[in-house]
């Protein structure tokens, strides 16, 4: 079972939560505090962890031209969710910023390393000079329970970015990349369900519990106002890219550097890549892992997942203050 939240009632409180506030005609059948873990998004090693933090080195982060000097700190921005929602699109985005140095790779401090120390966790971070921002990316923190707390202890001030996409097109990326890795497993059909025949959804497994993110925010609001975390819609950071590095930027409190002069649409791949706008060199995307080509999934099965995340859906844009139309997106297909 995962450790014990952090005020000790967390667990129990959820698993009620989950069974009063339910899609009619559906049924979550297993508790938050029996939920399984789920290999995450990143490949991360410590080998290549222990490179970043090397002496000498980058950090992992960064363009060509990040320093060799100035001083490694905490970081102050993180994004920390959510997993095949556009985080990598974000976090390469974000650093062709001069004011933003990054950790290319996700360091999963507060989920997997926290018990290596924050002297660990600075030495991993990329060298900054005084008035550039640190940053990493790890979207398993969204959906685990002491990532608030632990966060909190560190900087009570940090600022934190959620990306997030419609849960049900969320799922199934999810799945896809699985099943690149391991073509045995079950149709994306029979893990969704717990009993097919009665509709009864299989929230315990990862890729259906990940979207429903009204349920993980409440864990994040316990510790942090909604005035430090930002939403990015991952639909919009596909067709319009610009507009929302404008929100993330101001956010940053950054001047508004990465526009649209940045980004080229990709129709190949069906998402913009960036480029240096003063250079003529072919644009930079996201490697071959993104943009899979999703399986084809029953629509019978896609209607029940819209009905169940719905409630969920409609919590989170009253928790939020931000209707992210994932409904109307649907009804339009």
């Amino acid at each position: 079972a995962p450790p014990r939240a952090s005020n000790g009632s967390r667990e129990g409180a959820e698993g009620t939560w989950l069974r009063t506030r339910l899609a009619p005609g559906e049924v979550i059948t297993a508790q938050s505090g029996a939920f399984e873990r789920d290999p995450q998004e990143s490949s991360t090693t410590d080998e290549e962890l222990s490179r970043a933090g090397s002496p000498g080195s980058r950090g992992g982060g960064g363009s060509s031209t990040t320093p060799d000097y100035g001083e490694k700190r905490l970081p102050q921005a993180l994004i920390i969710g959510v997993k095949k929602g556009g985080t990598r699109a974000l976090l390469e985005a974000i650093r062709a910023h001069p004011d933003v140095r990054a950790v290319g790779t996700e360091p999963h401090f507060f989920d997997r390393n926290y018990e290596k120390g924050l002297e660990w966790y600075r030495n991993v971070m990329p060298k900054t000079l005084e008035g550039q921002i640190t940053m990493e990316k790890t979207p398993s923190y969204f959906v685990t329970n002491e990532a608030p707390r632990r966060i909190h202890s560190m900087a009570k001030d940090t600022k934190l970015i959620v990306v997030v996409r419609n849960p049900v097109t969320r799922a199934i990326s999810d799945y896809t990349q699985t099943l690149s890795k391991k073509p045995e497993i079950p149709t994306f059909e029979v893990l969704a369900f717990k009993n097919r025949t009665l509709g009864l959804i299989d929230a315990s497994w990862s890729a259906i519990r990940i979207g429903i993110y009204a349920l993980h925010l409440e864990n994040w609001l316990q510790y942090f106002p909604l005035s430090q975390i930002l939403f990015v819609s991952g639909e919009r950071l596909i067709t319009d890219p610009a507009g929302e590095m404008a929100k993330v930027q101001d956010f940053l409190g950054l001047k508004r550097i990465v526009t649209e002069k940045h980004f080229y649409f990709n129709k190949t791949k069906g998402f913009p890549c960036l480029k240096k706008p003063e250079d003529s060199s072919a644009p930079r995307c996201l490697g071959k892992s993104k943009g899979r080509t999703h399986p084809k999934i029953d629509p019978d099965v896609i209607h029940r997942l819209r009905k169940f995340y719905k409630p969920f859906n409609v919590m989170f844009y009253q928790m939020t203050g931000q209707d992210f139309q994932w409904e109307q997106e649907e009804s339009d297909k």
